[in-house]
Formats: C-alpha cells, structure tokens, sequence
C-alpha cells in the first residue's frame, strides 16, 4: 500500500471537504411503521452528504456538499435541511422544475427505525431523482479542485449507483480530484434497490472496481462491495481474524490505498449492537475493540458516522489508530440519536474516548 495521508494544506483551501452525491428527505414515522404511519418526521440525509455534514457538524470542519436538487419547494426544504447543518450549499446545481417532478425530483426514503426482534426497514422512492441527472460536464471539476481548493473528496457506491451518468460523474470528479493532490475516499456502500434492474451486485462490484482504482482511502463492506470474500464464518464478529484477512486482500489488490478500514457489528436485535472497527494501512493493522450490547436509538447513519470521524483523525490527526478511534466513537454516538445525521460534538466523542462515564450533566 502507499505511505500516509498527506492531504493539501488548509490555507490553500476553501474547503476541508466535499460530498459528492444525492440527499434526500428521509420521512420518518418515529416509534412506528412506515405501512401505518400518520405523520412522519422530516429529516435530510445521504450516504455522501451525511460525511460532510459530521465533518461540519461534530468536528467543525470546512465542507460543501456537489449534488443537484429540483427549483421547487421540496428541492429549498431539502436545502434549508442542509443549510442548518452547516454544511455549503454552492456547489448545488439547481434543475428546472416542471410542475409534477417528471423530468427531475427531490429523492424521498421512509426509513423506520425497528425495535427489538423488529430490525431497520428502509423504502426508497428516488427514481428520476435530479442527483441521478447530474452529468460530468455539469460541474466545473478543475475550478473547484484547482482554483477553489479541497482537501478532501468523499463520495461512494450510493451516488455511483443511481445512474450510468453517476458512475461517470464520481470517476470525472475522482480523477481530477487526484490530479490537484485531493485525497479521496470511497464508501462501497451497496443498495440491492438501486442495482435490482441493472445488473445487481455484479454490476456493483463492476463499477465499484474500476473507481477503487482513483481513491485514496476505502471504507465499507468488502464482500458485497467488491466480491471479495472473509475466510471464514464472521457472523458473530467476536474477533477480528477473519476480518483482517479481508483487509490484508484488499489491500493486496489495490496496492495503491492508503488505508482501508470497515466497521465491525455484531446485531443481537434492532436496539442492541456490538460495534468496533477494523483498518489496515502502511503495512500495520489497527483495531477499535467491540463496544458490546451497546443500546442503539436509531442505526442509520452510522456507517457515515465512522467515515466522517476517520477522515477527520486521517487529516488532523495523521495518526492511523486515533483515526479508527474516532471514527468508531462518532458512529456510535450517530446511533444515540434519531435521523441520518450527526448530532455529536467533539467533546462528546473525546469523553466517549477518555471513557467518562455517561451521567447526567448538570
């Protein structure tokens, strides 16, 4: 694998970060189901964006979000939604509504959390989304990565999924991030809803592949991701083994990542997870250790939780394990709270670190 993280320094940057792909309104029937619901509430969420937003929201970082939206009222609710996470909203490229959402709409998911025996369903109803209708030539790629100036790129296999365009969109953007010395991360997050009518995991894996190829660092589920297979049985994710295996074949493929690294669950029910994490990079292997039975709120979003707190420990930190750290900690306090989205500061995850204890403050 390459050496370590080197990304651009701040002061030739206006941004720390960029999220390359779709948000959408997350309707959320609370403490029941989507089939019975009421009323829902209303949160912005997004496998790309809900990086940028922790990296704005938890650890004050610089961040915008490349995406496309529809002029209507759904498209600026959707846009308020991320203006109040903090998170820069000029790279969004507006598309014409045309009355009913034919030609271009806002992507919706009603996501319910489950309880219990009753695990986490989500029900996306995104086609024909403007974010899918993004083209490569729709954004000015050498201006914000030249002149502008960014850090970091993360983007992943959910905005890759949505289109044939996307998948070129995330390779233009990628490449010509590489080229003015942005480091890159990639998210293998797969989808079956996206896939089910274009060639399923495949495909995924296929398209996942050829993109691999432009990032910098790697993050998600190696298996239905890129096809590449544990040893053995980790169902239980007792230990680590079988994972690091994984990691080290990873690496082994495409020898020129930085790091790559994948949380660790281990599901007992819908409100009761262990979670670690797992990476490997320059040669060595780091563990962030199972936080076991812990109680969990709403899951979703936590995935993006530990990306965003491993970006942030791989730029600020330049320590490898302090990064695992973090990002394990984030994507375990995403879980403690309702909605895509962080809601943690960076004490909170410090304290979690530090392994204060979780009285009430007065």
């Amino acid at each position: 694998m390459s050496g370590p993280v080197a990304a651009r320094s701040a002061r030739d940057c206006r941004y720390d970060a960029v999220g390359l792909g779709e948000v959408m309104l997350r309707l959320d029937p609370g403490d029941g189901r989507v089939r019975t619901a009421r009323s829902f509430t209303v949160w912005e969420g997004g496998g790309e964006y809900n990086v940028a937003r922790g990296l704005r929201r938890c650890f004050g970082m610089r961040t915008a979000i490349v995406t496309a939206l529809p002029d209507s009222e759904i498209g600026r609710l959707v846009e308020d939604l991320i203006l109040q996470g903090g998170v820069d909203t000029s790279l969004i490229r507006w598309l014409p509504y045309d009355g009913i959402g034919r030609r271009a709409r806002v992507g919706l998911n009603f996501t319910e959390r489950g309880f219990g025996l009753r695990g986490a369903v989500g029900v996306s109803d995104r086609g024909n989304s403007a974010a899918s209708l993004l083209t490569a030539e729709d954004i000015d790629w050498d201006d914000l990565f030249g002149r502008v100036g960014v850090r970091w790129l993360h983007t992943g296999g959910i905005f890759a999924g949505l289109s044939e365009a996307s998948a070129a969109v995330t390779e233009t953007a990628m490449k010509t991030a590489k080229k003015y010395g942005t480091m890159v991360s990639y998210d293998l997050n797969y989808r079956a809803s996206l896939w089910q009518d274009r060639g399923g995991v495949p495909r995924a894996q296929e398209v996942n592949r050829a993109l691999v190829e432009h990032a910098d660092v790697l993050v998600g589920d190696f298996t239905t991701g890129l096809g590449i297979p544990l040893e053995e049985s980790a169902a239980d994710a007792i230990e680590p083994a079988p994972f690091a295996a994984q990691l080290g074949a990873v690496a082994e493929q495409f020898g020129h990542l930085t790091m790559v690294a994948r949380p660790l669950r281990v599901v007992h029910s819908a409100s009761c997870n262990d979670w670690g994490a797992i990476a490997y990079g320059g040669g060595r292997y780091y563990h962030a250790p199972l936080r076991r039975r812990m109680q969990i709120y709403d899951r979703i979003g936590a995935g993006d939780g530990f990306a965003a707190g491993l970006v942030y420990g791989l730029m600020e930190l330049g320590d490898p394990q302090a990064a695992l750290d973090y990002g394990a900690a984030h994507g375990a306090l995403v879980m403690t709270t309702p909605g895509d989205t962080s809601m943690a500061s960076l004490a909170e995850v410090r304290a979690l670190l530090a392994g204060k204890s979780v009285q009430v403050r007065r």
